[in-house]
């Protein structure tokens, strides 16, 4: 008798193993998604933050003028947050580099100029196939190898940043990604550590569409229509 061959009653019979076979698919689309996000997918690593100020703002190094250019060197940061739905199962998708370069100027309590570029190619996950995405389809780094974030006006601190100091401020700049600039007003917090190191960290919403980015969705997983560019700057004068 062959596969799923009428009995003379009229009745289908068919074999266990296609049954076996049917039930193995349904819990795996069912299943494997919430086991994957839930036991084998790491978790997704924080926000990037300056932290909590060090050092005493009130001895002689908070006293220190921060006038000056500040460069950004080892242990800066920057990247991207996105949120990710895996057959129903939430995710969240980072990537990350420590390919920073830029420098700012302070004068007093303002923030003067200031310009930071990212070397998009070496952006990477916890998920080699989530890379490739990215510099292919989605961000065509081999095209636009570079993010910057140049301002456009001065950052104003409510008081000049001591060291030990702690501060937040509204900055406004072009955010160039994928080839197209786009005016960004976002919140930073600036922490100066001591005389001559100073870190600052933020995160600037993208709707991807308005820098002409492709939505990032596909096959099963499904993204939102926005995520965020996220960076933390370790400064020096």
């Amino acid at each position: 008798m062959g596969i799923g061959e009428r009995t003379g009653a009229g009745r289908i019979i068919r074999p266990k193993w296609l049954i076996a076979a049917l039930i193995a698919v349904v819990v795996l689309v069912v299943c494997g998604p919430f086991v994957y996000t839930r036991f084998i997918a790491t978790d997704a690593p924080g926000a990037l933050s300056a932290g909590p100020a060090t050092g005493d703002p009130k001895g002689a190094a908070g006293s220190a003028s921060a006038d000056g250019t500040w460069r950004a060197g080892p242990g800066s940061q920057a990247g991207y947050r996105v949120q990710e739905v895996l057959f129903g199962q939430d995710t969240t998708a980072v990537g990350r580099t420590n390919a920073v370069t830029g420098s700012l100027a302070i004068a007093g309590r303002n923030v003067s100029s200031g310009s930071f570029t990212v070397d998009m190619t070496t952006l990477k996950s916890d998920r080699s196939q989530r890379d490739q995405q990215f510099q292919g389809r989605i961000m065509n780094t081999a095209s636009f190898p570079r993010a910057t974030f140049t301002l456009t006006k001065p950052i104003v601190l409510e008081t000049p940043p001591a060291a030990g100091a702690r501060a937040t401020a509204t900055a406004t700049g072009d955010l160039l990604l994928r080839g197209a600039t786009k005016s960004v007003t976002f919140e930073v917090t600036v922490v100066r550590d001591a005389a001559d190191q100073a870190r600052v960290s933020g995160s600037i919403p993208v709707t991807f569409a308005d820098w002409r980015i492709p939505n990032p969705s596909i096959g099963p997983i499904e993204t939102e229509d926005h995520g965020t560019v996220e960076f933390l700057l370790t400064l020096r004068r």
